[in-house]
C-alpha cells in the first residue's frame, strides 16, 4: 500500500484482505437489516458499494483516489467458475437444452433492444445517436471489460474523445443496478406465486441459511481444491489452443468447460478405483469454495469502483440507465419468467437475468446465490445462466457491437 501523487494505491495482497473485511461488514449489515436479507441483496454487495462510496468521500474531501491491483480479484472469478463447472454434467446440459435455447434467444432479442433505447435517449438529449450504444450492449451487458476494450475506437472513429468515461460510468451504474434488482425480483416472485423448489440436496453455491452446520474434512477440502486445480490446467490448455486458433475467450469460460468434461467423464469413473479423484462437484466443500471466490470477486469488484468518474456525467448517463432498468425490470418480469415457464427455476433464471441485463456475469451469479441459499437449489438456474452469459452473447455481442458501428459510420 502507497501513497503517491494524491493516489493511494493497494497491491494484490492488501486487495484481497480489505475485500475479506467488506465481506465481513456487508455480511453484520444483511444480520442487522432486515430488509436486505428480505430482499436477497448479496452481501459482497452491501460492502462493496458502502466501501465505493467512502472512497468517493475520500476523494472529494481530501482529494485523495484510491486504486487497487485487481490481478488476484480475476483469479477469484476463475476459481468461481470452475467450480460451476464442476456441479455441471453433460445430461444437465442435455436437460436443460430448450430452457438454454429460450433463455439465450431471449437474450440475444434485449440485447438489440438494449442498444435501441440507449441511442433513442441520446437522441431526445441531443447527443450523437452513437453515444447512446456507449450505454446500451457496450457497457451494460459488455460491462466495465467491454467499455475500456471498446472505447479507444469511438475515440478515434466517431470523435467521442471521453468514451471512456461515458462507458466506465454506464458500466459502474448498471453494476450497482444489477446487484440491487435481482434479488428483490425473484423473491416477490417466490412470494406471489408460492413457488418451491423442485430440486433436492445442497445449493451449488454457499450453503442454504436454513443448515444449521455442515461436514467438512481435511480431506473433502483437498479433493475439491485439487478438482478445481486440475480443471483449470485442462481450461488453461483449451484457452491458449483456442487463442491459437484465432478465437480469445475469457479464461474463465474453458475452465467452466473444463469442469463440465471432468465431472461428467473423468470423476464418475476414476473416483471407484482411486479415492483422491472423488470431485463430486455438488459437495459442501466445493460450494463453500465457490461461496468465497465469488464474494471476494464481487466485494473487490464494487469497492474499486471509482465513483468520483462519472460525477461529471451524470445528468444524460441517469437518464440513459434510468430508461435501460426500466426496460430490463419490466422485460425480466413479465417475459422471462413467463417464457421459462413460471417456476421456481424460472424466478432464480430472473434473478440471474436481471444481473447480465445490466451488470455481468459475476452479478448474476451473486444474485442467484443470494436468492438460492435463501430459498433452495436450481441447478438448472445455475446450469443455463453461465452457459448464456459467460460465453454466447460476449460473441453475439462483439457482432452487435460492430454491425451497429458500421452502420453509424
Amino acid at each position: 500500500m502507497e501513497l503517491t501523487n494524491s493516489i493511494l494505491a493497494f497491491e494484490s495482497f492488501h486487495t484481497i484482505t480489505l475485500a475479506i473485511i467488506v465481506l465481513f461488514i456487508g455480511k453484520g449489515l444483511n444480520l442487522r437489516f432486515a430488509v436486505l436479507r428480505n430482499f436477497n441483496v448479496p452481501e459482497p454487495v452491501v460492502g462493496g458499494l458502502l466501501f465505493s462510496v467512502l472512497f468517493a468521500l475520500v476523494h472529494f474531501t481530501i482529494g485523495i483516489s484510491v486504486e487497487f491491483d485487481l490481478k488476484a480479484r480475476d483469479i477469484m472469478l476463475v476459481y468461481f467458475f470452475t467450480t460451476i463447472g464442476l456441479n455441471s454434467q453433460i445430461m444437465d446440459l442435455i436437460k436443460g437444452g430448450k430452457p438454454l435455447i429460450i433463455l439465450l434467444s431471449a437474450t440475444l432479442i434485449y440485447m438489440i433492444i438494449q442498444n435501441v433505447v440507449g441511442v433513442s435517449v441520446a437522441t431526445l438529449f441531443g447527443l450523437e445517436p452513437i453515444v447512446g450504444m456507449l450505454g446500451g450492449t457496450v457497457s451494460l451487458i459488455g460491462g466495465h471489460g467491454t467499455a475500456i476494450a471498446w472505447s479507444p475506437t469511438f475515440a478515434e472513429q466517431f470523435g467521442i474523445h471521453n468514451a471512456m468515461e461515458i462507458g466506465i460510468a454506464c458500466a459502474t451504474f448498471g453494476l450497482i443496478l444489477a446487484s440491487l434488482m435481482g434479488g428483490p425480483i425473484a423473491s416477490y416472485l417466490i412470494k406471489k406465486h408460492d413457488l418451491k423448489p423442485t430440486d433436492s440436496g445442497s445449493v451449488e453455491v454457499g450453503i442454504a441459511h436454513n443448515e444449521e452446520s455442515s461436514k467438512i474434512d481435511y480431506f473433502s477440502f483437498l479433493h475439491a481444491i485439487l478438482g478445481i486445480h486440475f480443471s483449470i490446467l485442462i481450461g488453461l490448455i483449451l484457452n491458449d489452443s483456442l487463442e491459437e486458433m484465432g478465437l480469445k475467450l475469457p479464461l474463465f469460460v474453458t475452465c467452466l468447460f473444463a469442469g463440465i468434461v471432468i465431472s461428467s467423464f473423468i470423476t464418475p469413473g476414476m473416483s471407484k478405483k482411486f479415492t483422491w479423484l472423488d470431485w463430486a462437484g455438488r459437495n459442501t466443500a466445493m460450494a463453500l469454495i465457490a461461496d468465497i471466490s465469488l464474494g471476494i470477486f464481487l466485494s473487490t469488484s464494487l469497492m474499486s469502483m471509482q465513483l468520483w468518474v462519472i460525477a461529471d456525467l451524470a445528468g444524460p448517463i441517469i437518464a440513459i440507465i434510468t430508461a435501460q432498468f426500466v426496460i430490463a425490470a419490466s422485460i425480466t418480469l413479465f417475459i422471462i419468467f413467463r417464457i421459462m415457464g413460471r417456476t421456481y427455476d424460472a424466478a432464480v433464471i430472473c434473478s440471474g437475468f436481471g444481473g447480465i441485463s445490466l451488470g455481468s456475469t459475476a452479478t448474476a451469479m451473486a444474485n442467484m446465490t443470494a436468492v438460492t441459499q435463501h430459498y433452495g437449489p436450481s441447478h438448472l438456474a445455475f446450469l443455463i445462466v453461465p452457459l448464456v452469459c459467460a460465453f454466447f452473447i460476449d460473441l453475439f455481442n462483439v457482432v452487435l457491437i460492430q454491425t451497429m458501428l458500421t452502420y453509424f459510420s
